[in-house]
């Protein structure tokens, strides 16, 4: 039993001390990429950050908790998923000028809930020794009858191809997107199968010519043993939509409704959109910082450099579904 004098002590000691200065992290991201960020975050600040990795349901276990969560701040690798985060209530918006200064305005919410950190493109990969380059130019191209039989894909249902999908719909309206759609599938080698990587290895066994995928599997490759003579019989053209850009996804972070730590969580949301932590955590990535005071890896500078394709990434996030039905429709796996 806790006496009177007992409790009052307790209550003068709890606030005789100062709060714990800490993060607390929700992440879709592998904490082992963010981790040499986390250091240096609290070597600067002192401020301690925990995460907890989650493989999927952010969002529902957020609209769970409620005023419960200790999550301060969310971590996606996917527009989509801070979309979802935000149509559910389970943001709040952030005004700080440092972040408005370090992230560029398409590559953050309109209302501020959530600011990106760092970009990847959905490319081509191409077959050294049978794509002449500057063969690759479109994405709206990709369904010419030129490569029929020649192009290998991961499922159309996939998130990654049902945002390219849903990008052709922003551009050119969805009975067009359907038949581009069509094209592309006329046009595969094979059933889609496997995920990015797997497309490169067909590519290198001969078996198709070209494949879609994320930059950031390039990096991957080159750095796996067993991986690297598939990612060396390639090469990365960045296709654009007609009149616009090459089409990108992001990462970003965003901070909850009920964060207990809001200042904590300001701080460190400021700190990963610097350019000198955006720089690191894009090369951990593989991928290219949204700043563009910093600079790409190495390697990914190797790549080449693209423009992004001008479409609302809040918008392209919402026209997901009607892709995904486009892709089914179509029978695009089939």
């Amino acid at each position: 039993m806790i006496t009177r004098l007992s409790l009052t002590a307790a209550l003068t000691l709890a606030t005789a001390l100062p709060a714990l200065a800490e993060v607390n992290v929700y992440s879709y991201r592998q904490p082992e990429l963010i981790q040499p960020l986390i250091d240096a975050f609290t070597a600067e600040t002192g401020i301690e950050v925990n995460i907890a990795f989650l493989n999927q349901g952010l969002t529902e276990r957020l609209e769970a908790e409620g005023k419960r969560t200790p999550a301060d701040i969310i971590l996606t690798a996917d527009v989509q998923h801070l979309a979802e985060a935000v149509a559910a209530g389970v943001t709040q918006a952030v005004e700080s000028d440092v972040l408005t200064a370090n992230v560029p305005e398409a590559f953050r919410d309109p209302d501020n809930h959530w600011f990106g950190l760092t970009s990847r493109a959905r490319v081509v990969y191409a077959a050294r020794d049978r794509v002449a380059p500057g063969e690759v130019t479109t994405y709206e191209d990709l369904a010419n009858p030129k490569w029929k039989g020649r192009i290998c894909t991961r499922s159309g249902t996939h998130p990654y191809n049902t945002a390219l999908t849903a990008a052709m719909i922003a551009h050119h309206g969805r009975d067009a997107a359907k038949t581009w759609l069509e094209g592309l599938k006329a046009n595969l080698a094979q059933k889609p199968q496997g995920n990015d990587r797997a497309q490169v290895k067909s590519i290198w066994a001969g078996e198709c010519d070209i494949s879609l995928g994320n930059t950031y599997y390039m990096g991957e490759m080159l750095e796996d043993e067993e991986q690297r003579a598939w990612a060396e019989a390639v090469r990365i053209d960045f296709p654009v939509f007609e009149g616009d850009g090459t089409h990108v996804n992001i990462s970003g972070v965003a901070m909850t409704k009920y964060a207990g730590h809001p200042d904590d969580a300001l701080a460190f949301m400021e700190f990963l959109t610097s350019p000198e932590a955006q720089a690191i955590y894009a090369a951990a990535n593989h991928e290219y910082p949204v700043s563009p005071q910093a600079e790409p890896s190495a390697m990914v500078a190797s790549w080449g450099s693209f423009t992004a394709d001008n479409i609302d990434l809040m918008g392209l996030a919402g026209a997901r579904s009607e892709a995904l039905k486009l892709a089914q429709e179509v029978d695009f796996d089939g």
